[in-house]
């Protein structure tokens, strides 16, 4: 046992309490805790007070390897850890390290922070050598455990709970969104609080946003070397709590008070009509590989939480890039995934997940398994599978790129649909047969699991990358900033910097710019599927050719609001778009196109291909390496509305000319079989793609050099 000076005995009463639920929970009268550990030869509660001073309560309750006690005198604000007596045998996986104050796995709030004490480490990380422990005392460097209050007004809170074809998603960062929003107070910015202001609700409202995705939001740490550096883990990718909101973006300093905070951002944005959807990180935890920091899992049970090297236990299976994943095999590791979904569903409000490197968690042996246990949880869960269950489908193990591989439940990033979009507006060749099959869904990657055009989450760009502008600026990453030598980050972007690289006065390389910003945007919003927006890409954000600012907590990375004023029409021209996607369900069918007659008797289909000459696409033209131009009717008779109860609808009808030449293009309209007459709703050559040209059936139209153009046929 590690000792400490300022260590005391409990005196007041112990009572047997119970194994379940695990963690810490308050009842009214006093707190019950529960720990697992399989590894454990003994376990100490260890209470502390606002002095430091710790107390010490042996748990000598053991159900089913789960340490529990119920502790009547213990009320919400307490702070409290762990020691986990045990043995120190890492070729054997086991890790156990008492001289370490360890942190509740089921904690659903923390306070204080990690110093970066060398304490916090078992071993000597710049040694390289993890045979034998320091017996340092992690106590006053370590964070701490909160009991919390679970009790929260919700008022009338009801979730939006829209489906996916009538779901718009914009990913957002906590701090980032407000940091310098002017209309915040100061006191508030970067906080959840300041996320639920009504400025920034009011905006996300006024493009048509339906869902925030935010980016990690579970309890994460700073990595050492980074804040050796001056930097800081901005992203949050680094996660230890998982059923604790991050205390960062709370507002208040009084321990456990993040947990109403994000209840009350929550209840906000509900009453906007907005779900909250959270970027979650099961896949590994903050204590990196065998050197990393114990502050949790690794002294608790090690080999129970991480998956290890069959052949060498004292190492990591690594298939995340941070040293270490989860094993999601194990049945109790499983549990804490399970138990923090449905904490956050449950308790937390929140409408849906973004599972990050997914395909970590469907690795049963070493291969991706769509039928792994944690997908067969998932699926029989009667409160999880109902909220939205979104995959980032990839890892950086073998076998990891899984797109359209994950079972029926659930959708997923289309990496495919990011990379097919910026190829065609660059000017690739060869892609027009698979932008054509991007911009209907992609039914060969989920049609054939029994998903619909939903299931395809269609993203140009996201956090990880350029921002949009910085993809129609840069052909090359700069991310000197991070101190890396510019290593860091993808190095192949599909960008293109429109013939100058970042910064310019050259109006045409400009004009180009904000047209190619346009193109995209539509792009995106008008494809079926389920579009996502990453933040500031409305009003024109840039980080100045940095695509890796996962370190930058600045003003590199936060949205600059003043944008919003100086990009005006970028925003009107999205909110056009979004309204565009809304008011007409051809641009978001919940089944795939069919290519077949609408009715009985009737020639015209719900989608038809034409050349600018306004024929049907052939094989060759489809062939063609370099085709870039091509025009798509979309036809709104006869899509099946839910809320029409299945019944038949007469829908407006539209004519997309895509043009990615570097010239103009004169489209053709179809013959009177299509219209009579069309009129055009929106060219991307306008700043805010206003327009209203008239066409008549079998007339041409002008598509400017690289410009989309949108036709309605005329009621």
């Amino acid at each position: 046992m590690a000792e400490n000076s300022s260590t005391s005995e409990w005196s007041s009463p112990v009572w047997p309490g119970n194994a379940y639920p695990l963690g810490s929970t308050y009842d009214g009268a006093g707190t019950n805790f529960s720990l697992f550990s399989e590894a454990a030869e003994a376990v100490e509660l260890c209470l502390i007070a606002k002095d430091g001073t710790e107390t010490r309560v042996p748990l000598d309750e053991v159900d089913g390897y789960v340490w529990h006690a119920y502790l009547p005198s213990v009320v919400p604000g307490q702070r409290y850890g762990y020691r986990v007596h045990g043995p120190w045998d890492p070729e054997n996986g086991l890790r156990c390290d008492a001289s370490k104050l360890l942190l509740d796995p089921y904690g659903k709030a923390f306070d204080g922070t990690f110093d970066g004490d060398a304490s916090l480490f078992s071993c000597d990380p710049l040694s390289g050598d993890d045979r034998e422990p320091t017996g340092a005392d992690s106590l006053g460097h370590t964070m701490t455990t909160v009991v919390i209050n679970p009790y929260f007004d919700w008022a009338s809170d009801r979730a939006p709970r829209r489906p996916y074809h009538e779901t718009v998603i914009y990913e957002a960062h906590v701090k980032g969104m407000t940091a310098t929003h002017p209309a915040v107070p100061e006191d508030l910015r970067g906080t959840y609080a300041g996320l639920a202001h009504p400025a920034v609700i009011d905006h996300l409202s006024g493009l048509g946003v339906t869902a925030i995705e935010l980016m990690p939001v579970h309890q994460f740490m700073h990595d050492r070397i980074l804040l050796d550096r001056g930097l800081r883990n901005y992203w949050g990718y680094n996660t230890f709590g998982f059923l604790a909101p991050h205390t960062g973006y709370s507002s208040a300093a009084k321990p456990g008070a993040a947990v109403s905070e994000f209840k009350a951002m929550v209840r906000s944005f509900h009453e906007a009509g907005i779900e909250v959807i959270l970027d979650v990180v099961y896949n590994h935890t903050a204590e990196g590989n065998h050197l990393g920091p114990t502050i949790c899992f690794r002294g608790i049970d090690n080999a129970a939480y991480y998956r290890l090297v069959d052949e060498d236990a004292a190492h990591y299976m690594d298939y995340t890039g941070t040293g270490n994943s989860l094993d999601a095999r194990h049945p109790h590791t499983l549990q804490l995934i399970m138990d923090s979904l449905r904490y956050w569903v449950t308790e937390m409000h929140v409408d849906g997940f973004r599972f990050d490197l997914a395909s970590t968690l469907a690795r049963e042996l070493h291969d991706v398994d769509r039928l792994s246990a944690f997908f067969d949880l998932v699926q029989q869960d009667p409160i999880v599978s109902q909220v939205k269950l979104i995959a980032e489908p990839w890892d950086v193990g073998e076998g990891g790129y899984q797109v359209g591989n994950f079972p029926g439940l659930w959708t997923e990033w289309n990496g495919k649909f990011r990379d097919t979009v910026r190829d065609y507006w660059r000017g690739e060749p060869s892609t027009l047969g698979e932008f054509a099959s991007r911009l209907t869904g992609s039914s060969d990657l989920y049609e054939a699991t029994g998903r619909r055009p939903g299931a395809s989450i269609n993203f140009v760009v996201a956090h990880d990358g350029f921002t949009l502008r910085d993809l129609v600026s840069y052909d090359e990453k700069h991310n000197e900033a991070n101190g890396e030598d510019n290593n860091d980050g993808e190095s192949y972007n599909r960008s293109w910097n429109c013939g100058v690289e970042g910064p310019t006065d050259d109006p045409e390389v400009l004009a180009l710019r904000d047209r190619q910003s346009r193109n995209i945007l539509a792009t995106l919003l008008l494809s079926q599927g389920t579009p996502m927006l990453a933040h500031g890409d409305e009003m024109g954000r840039t980080q100045h050719g940095n695509n890796n600012v996962y370190c930058q907590d600045s003003e590199l990375s936060w949205m600059d609001w003043s944008l919003a004023d100086a990009n005006a029409a970028l925003v009107e021209f999205t909110r056009r778009v979004v309204r565009l996607r809304t008011d007409n369900p051809v641009f978001r069918r919940r089944r795939f196109f069919e290519g077949k007659p609408i009715r009985s008797g009737d020639q015209t289909r719900d989608i038809a291909w034409l050349t600018p000459s306004g024929e049907e696409m052939t094989p060759e033209d489809w062939d063609s390496g370099f085709g870039r131009s091509l025009a798509v009717f979309l036809s709104g008779e006869g899509i099946p509305e839910p809320d029409q109860r299945g019944e038949r609808v007469v829908g407006d009808s539209f004519l997309l000319c895509f043009n990615a030449h570097d010239g103009p293009i004169v489209f053709v309209t179809p013959d009177t079989d299509h219209a009579h007459e069309w009129t055009v709703v929106l060219d991307t050559e306008s700043a805010t793609g206003d327009s209203d040209a008239i066409v008549v059936a079998g007339a041409s139209i002008t598509v400017g050099p690289r410009a989309l153009a949108v036709l309605r046929r005329s009621r």
